[in-house]
């Protein structure tokens, strides 16, 4: 005979689990399969800037749009299975397809003017200025 322990929590964490992996994705009313996916960044902070580094491979600058309002910015876009018609021909498809969204609360300090955005190489960086005003400033010490 052995000793089991009770976890009572255990279903409800999986439960937990299978509700996190859905509101993850989206599912595409025209296929029914999984179609948005996850923007992944990573966000840097200067003395002089914010940098949002986004990973878009396999992406035409045409499909991304960055757009700010409201104090939010917003990177979205699509990227489109480009071998349609030979889909039933894949034996495995693991690559997201279909389309993206990510909203982003601007720091007050930034300098909405100066925001751009460029993409090389499958990443879109955002650099966002931040306001004169809001930059770090040595003030000399007199001596009397």
């Amino acid at each position: 005979m052995s000793i089991t322990f009770y976890d009572p929590f255990r279903n409800v964490r999986a439960l937990q689990n299978e509700i996190n992996r859905l509101f993850e994705r989206d599912v595409d009313g025209d296929s029914s399969m999984l179609a948005s996916w996850p923007l992944r960044v990573d966000i840097l902070e200067t003395e002089e800037q914010v940098v949002i580094r986004a990973d878009v491979p396999g992406m035409e600058q045409k499909d991304i749009k960055v757009n700010v309002d409201n104090g939010r910015l917003s990177i979205s876009g699509e990227r489109n299975f480009a071998d349609e018609e030979r889909r039933e021909d894949y034996h495995r498809v693991e690559r997201a397809y279909g389309r993206f969204s990510r909203t982003f609360q601007l720091p007050g300090t930034t300098h909405v003017e100066g925001i751009q955005a460029k993409y090389a190489n499958g990443v879109l960086e955002v650099t966002l200025p931040k306001r004169e005003e809001a930059k770090p400033r040595q003030i000399e010490v007199a001596v009397q």
